[in-house]
């Protein structure tokens, strides 16, 4: 059990108490003000985003569409969703700007894969292939006795 003491405060101490107490005011609206700063700003960046991602959604159907002679119906099978809400993507998007999706996609697609794995597995294979050649006679065949 706590006891509430009835002791009487001075009147420096009730002073300090009140110091103490605003302090603790002041950087609890400090926090507040920069959190609320931090996730308006948050906020902000998250709407860029997704009108960015929206841009691109847009885009892409618009370019899909072109790559498949405009067949809508073919396309939303692909994808999944209804040719309507795909050509009401792709509306908006001007066909000079589906072109340069599409070039941009082809550059991409010309790109060299990256090979990094493949000289990884290909020399581990060379090394295993060399060394079981190497403990086999010409047959092929290692002798059984």
């Amino acid at each position: 059990m706590s006891t509430i003491s009835t002791a009487p405060v001075s009147a420096a101490e009730l002073k300090r108490r009140v110091r103490a107490l605003e302090e603790v005011q002041a950087r609890t609206r400090e926090f507040a003000a920069a959190n609320a700063l931090a996730t308006r700003e948050a906020a902000v960046e998250a709407a860029k985003a997704k009108d960015g991602a929206e841009v691109a959604a847009r885009e892409a159907a618009a370019a899909v569409l072109r790559l498949f002679n405009n067949d809508a119906e073919l396309v939303a099978q692909l994808l999944g969703v209804t040719a309507e809400e795909l050509e009401r993507e792709a509306k908006p998007v001007t066909a000079a700007r589906a072109k340069e999706v599409i070039e941009e996609l082809r550059a991409r697609a010309e790109r060299p894969r990256p090979i990094r794995r493949a000289r990884k597995a290909g020399a581990a294979a060379a090394a295993a292939a060399a060394s079981s050649s190497a403990s086999a006679p010409d047959g092929g065949l290692a002798d059984a006795g």
